[in-house]
């Protein structure tokens, strides 16, 4: 949904300046001259098809959060090095640890756009779900439109977690007669396609879905957001979710039901009903969860070797980092730093073991 909707917004700005925009998914594969100036969209199908691609002098990785740090690397690690710029809402952990670490340059926009009304979010136990459910009622009463959020496609015998097939059928009569439809990963393009353009409409009022609308829908007339199992995502998932509502001038809310077992976790999503910035949010998010290995590939826990305790040991970072880029600028190639430079080239073995 989010690669197609880039591709017509880029399609609108480029095509005039005859440069062609090139959509690459795992059902549309578009093809254009190699060896001429292009754009090229595409979701993680541009892993498995290089060609596609060329060489690339810049990659732009949005919502970064969905991609492993392998592949992220293997989008960047061709010759000559591409510029990089990688996008999020909330930076994950380990993109906040190394940013905070030197290896990323930051640029933050501080600001919602013209208009938005800020979204209330409120964390609530299981048992309040039928007063949250009346608070939907009364929402498309007055002709707004809702999300309702659930961490499973269909209901298993191995967890007691709710899914979103089988909650749909009982939203449909609970919520009658406004119009639901029911919006997962298994369906067809098509059908999807069909779904979402009925709800950008206004003629389906309610989407029961899973994360599928985490990126990428942006319906104005959405004002509610309601996520039960809220305890099973996490904050970073749970503020990109959030962003499917208070875009546009109407005062939204995200409601976070917890399961039945979740009560000593309220404290964890809390965090959402104080925070609306991702960068505040990401930082308690690695405070909870750690910032994985840095020089390796898992996005969180503890690093093998601990370096510093993040955030809090920020001023001693900026100070080595100033230290490592004044090294690099007197000795760019470590010819006077020999057992740094070996290191360097064993984490670096580590870090891209597997990559093309």
């Amino acid at each position: 949904v989010l690669a197609h909707q880039h591709y017509e917004n880029f399609r609108k700005l480029f095509e005039p300046l005859g440069i062609p925009v090139v959509l690459r998914t795992a059902a549309r594969k578009e093809k254009s001259d190699a060896n001429g100036p292009r754009v090229v969209i595409g979701t993680h199908a541009l892993l498995f098809a290089p060609q596609t691609v060329g060489r690339p002098a810049l990659v732009v990785i949005d919502e970064q959060h969905k991609f492993g740090v392998r592949q992220r690397a293997k989008l960047s690690a061709q010759e000559p090095h591409p510029h990089v710029l990688v996008m999020s809402a909330t930076p994950i952990p380990r993109t906040l640890a190394l940013t905070l670490y030197g290896d990323l340059d930051l640029s933050l926009l501080d600001e919602m756009p013209p208009g938005r009304v800020p979204v209330r979010t409120l964390v609530r136990p299981h048992d309040k779900l039928a007063e949250a459910a009346d608070f939907v009622h009364r929402q498309l009463d007055e002709g707004r439109q809702a999300y309702l959020v659930y961490p499973l496609i269909e209901e298993s015998t191995r967890t007691s977690l709710k899914a979103a097939t089988a909650e749909y059928e009982r939203w449909t009569k609970l919520l009658a007669p406004h119009r639901c439809a029911l919006l997962h990963g298994k369906l067809k393009a098509d059908e999807k396609d069909d779904i979402m353009n009925s709800f950008r409409a206004g003629e389906t009022r309610v989407l029961v879905s899973t994360t599928v609308i985490e990126v990428g829908i942006d319906v104005a007339n959405a004002t509610v957001l309601l996520v039960e199992n809220a305890e099973r995502f996490g904050l970073a998932q749970l503020h990109q979710l959030r962003g499917r509502v208070g875009r546009g001038a109407e005062k939204s809310w995200c409601i976070l039901l917890a399961g039945e077992d979740a009560a000593e976790k309220l404290d964890r999503l809390q965090i959402l009903e104080q925070a609306t910035d991702g960068f505040a949010i990401a930082e308690a998010d690695l405070a909870i969860r750690g910032p994985g290995d840095l020089l390796g590939t898992a996005q969180t826990g503890l690093p093998p070797v601990r370096l510093a305790k993040l955030p809090q040991d920020l001023p001693l970072l900026e100070e080595a980092r100033e230290q490592a880029r004044q090294l690099l600028a007197d000795d760019p190639a470590l010819t006077d730093h020999p057992a740094l430079r070996a290191r360097l080239a064993f984490w670096e073995k580590q870090l891209f073991a597997g990559v093309a």
